[in-house]
């Protein structure tokens, strides 16, 4: 059993806790407003300055070691994190409200990703190349860029802050991590835990800020080399267009918008939990969440009815209950504006099927619910809703499946599910997203592969596997005359 612990958040900068001197709020369970988790506290730009100026120094320190010296660093962070699993899963359940069940699992991600970027340290990080001169060695190396920003989202506390942080690392920079506001005490212990691995000062911080005062400080003023933000298409845009003016590099991980596709073969007795845990687990707030299944005419009626059987069993309980499949939304922002959503859903569309709520407690439940009865120009088709909704829309063939699959200014995932291997590898080929699956639902993509997207759900580089490592490092080419 945890013991329920309110928290309090500070920086960490230069190797030391900070106590923050912006404004405050309190912190409370969205599975039970009426419980604390915390008390939230802000920075002050002087704060966020001062800890980017230790994240230089730390930089200049960093970078001298070797790999396999800072893949030990790593290896202690991925040990101390296993050693505290259920805590630190049981807190962000509190505190942003995903099952524990899949905190568990997100954790267990975050673990894995410092041990396989840990293993990146004793790999080759250059190639040697011919030279056209004799006695010449030429050779290329991988080289880190400096001070790494890293502003992560509250859906993935843990996973998607270390699938950043470790690729950041192991390349030689230092790295200043701002988290979100609802998911800024779980970041604070992950800090605590980190910092028992022992890193050089100033190596890895934490900043707790509000959204403008990262624009107007970190990234407009602060000396650093480069950003990796996921959220929010319109924030990721206006971070790469503030990073275009200064020559700083950076990556944006941005919205989604994404399909599945049954075509008339498809399995439906397996298609549809997939279907259903691709759309509404953690609530539907994923970016590569299921929020449009295009089906084949001549299937249609038989897999809304197959959907309506399985939609009768999904629950939502409080994210600490085992047997939640998905728990309340994060906040109060996020309630309200699923609503509208929902509203205009049962206006103007037809409700499909909608899920139990199995709670007592006073919390931002919102049951999920499928919807049809919309063209593909309607909002509910367009906008990513970011919340336990998705829409249906029929398709007359294969190749209108495509097509509505394709008609999003978000490209990120998408499934298909059929025995029909001609047709798929055709999706594989047609569909205008960064990740393509057949017969898996849209979310789940392995860490150790590319993550990224097209269209505008991402910019021009790739987060997870070996792609992060060319984000967070640059290419210098060398030649030695040995022989005159």
């Amino acid at each position: 059993m945890i013991t329920k612990v309110n928290l309090t958040t500070k920086n960490y900068t230069d190797g030391e806790w900070q106590e923050l001197q912006g404004t405050s709020k309190t912190v409370y369970n969205p599975s039970n407003i009426n419980e604390k988790v915390g008390d939230m506290y802000f920075s002050t730009p002087e704060q966020i300055l001062y800890t980017v100026s230790s994240a230089q120094m730390g930089f200049n320190t960093w970078r001298k070691q070797t790999g396999i010296e800072r893949a030990n660093y790593l290896y202690k962070m991925a040990d101390e994190l296993e050693r505290a699993k259920e805590e630190v899963a049981t807190l962000a359940s509190r505190e942003m409200g995903k099952p524990i069940s899949e905190m568990l699992g997100e954790v267990t991600r975050g673990v894995n990703l410092l041990r396989y970027y840990a293993a990146e340290g004793a790999r080759a990080d250059g190639q040697s190349v011919p030279a056209s001169d004799q006695h010449v060695l030429q050779y290329t190396k991988r080289v880190p860029l400096g001070v790494v920003a890293v502003i992560t989202p509250w859906n993935f506390p843990v996973a998607i802050p270390i699938w950043k942080i470790a690729p950041a690392l192991i390349c030689g920079n230092s790295v200043v991590w701002k988290p979100a506001e609802n998911s800024a005490l779980t970041a604070t212990r992950l800090m605590e835990i980190f910092e028992k691995a022992n890193l050089p000062k100033g190596v890895l911080n934490l900043v707790i800020a509000k959204g403008r005062m990262i624009g107007d400080t970190l990234l407009e003023k602060a000396d650093i080399d480069a950003v990796s933000f996921t959220g929010s298409t319109q924030t990721g845009t206006q971070i790469a267009s503030i990073c275009a003016k200064r020559n700083i590099k950076f990556q944006t991980e941005m919205g989604g918008k994404n399909a599945a596709v049954i075509l008339n073969d498809a399995d439906l007795e397996k298609t549809i939990p997939m279907i259903l845990s691709g759309a509404f687990r953690s609530a539907g707030q994923k970016c590569t969440a299921t929020s449009r299944i295009i089906v084949e005419k001549e299937i249609f009626p038989n897999f809304i009815n197959s959907l309506q059987k399985a939609m009768s069993t999904l629950v939502v309980k409080d994210a600490l209950d085992a047997d939640a499949y998905l728990g309340p939304v994060a906040s109060k922002d996020q309630y309200e504006n699923i609503s509208q959503y929902i509203e205009l859903a049962r206006k103007e569309a037809t409700v499909i099927a909608e899920g139990r709520l199995d709670t007592i407690s006073e919390g931002y439940y919102i049951p999920p619910i499928v919807v049809s009865g919309v063209g593909a120009q309607h909002k509910l088709f367009k906008e990513e809703i970011f919340g336990p909704v998705t829409v249906i829309i029929q398709a007359e063939n294969f190749d209108e499946a495509i097509r509505l699959c394709n008609q999003s200014e978000y490209g990120l995932s998408a499934s298909i599910f059929t025995n029909n291997m001609e047709k798929a590898l055709l999706f594989l080929e047609e569909a205008e997203v960064g990740m393509i699956r057949v017969n898996q639902e849209t979310a789940g993509v392995e860490y150790q592969v590319p993550f990224g997207g097209m269209k505008w759900s991402s910019s021009h580089t790739r987060e997870q596997g070996q792609a992060a490592l060319d984000f967070y490092s640059q290419v210098k080419t060398c030649a030695i005359k040995y022989s005159f």
